[in-house]
């Protein structure tokens, strides 16, 4: 699968994990497209080389769903986190 399927295939999977993981998101909808293009990349590269699938089974599919709901994850808590301690106060 080239680099340039990946990424058509992340926005698709990153709209299909903002359906799974409905809520807030501080970068919105282009945010998650983005982290769904890093989970089909990194969930490709990582499933192949492991041998838990070949190119073009569902199996890809899936780990990449579940790489970019990771990575949402990851992301809501470190901003979440970030946001907290960003608080100032009035002088």
């Amino acid at each position: 699968m080239s680099i340039l399927w990946m990424i058509v295939i992340g926005l698709v999977i990153g709209a299909f994990a903002k359906l799974l993981m409905p809520g807030r998101d501080p970068g919105g909808v282009v945010m998650t497209m983005l982290l769904g293009i890093a989970g089909s990349i990194v969930a490709g590269f990582i499933g192949r080389s492991a041998g838990w699938y070949a190119q073009g089974e569902r199996a890809g599919f899936i780990a990449s769903v579940l790489g970019a709901i990771l990575l949402l994850i990851l992301y809501r808590a470190i901003t979440s986190r970030a946001g907290k301690g960003s608080v100032g106060r009035a002088a």
